[in-house]
């Protein structure tokens, strides 16, 4: 599943050239960080993912 929406990368970066490989490394680097998250919020006994999770 893509988390991250190409349109809004090239957005963001819009003074940069983006590489067609960069999307999925960013889309590897957010699920790892959303699983982070989730572990985390299961650790506190939580259903809940918080900002304090990141």
């Amino acid at each position: 599943m893509q988390l991250i929406v190409k349109a809004a990368v090239k957005d963001a970066l819009s003074d940069q050239n983006v590489s067609a490989d960069f999307y999925d490394a960013l889309d590897e680097e957010v699920a790892d960080l959303l699983n982070d998250a989730a572990e985390r919020a299961e650790a506190n006994d939580r259903k809940t993912v918080q900002p304090r999770d990141l």
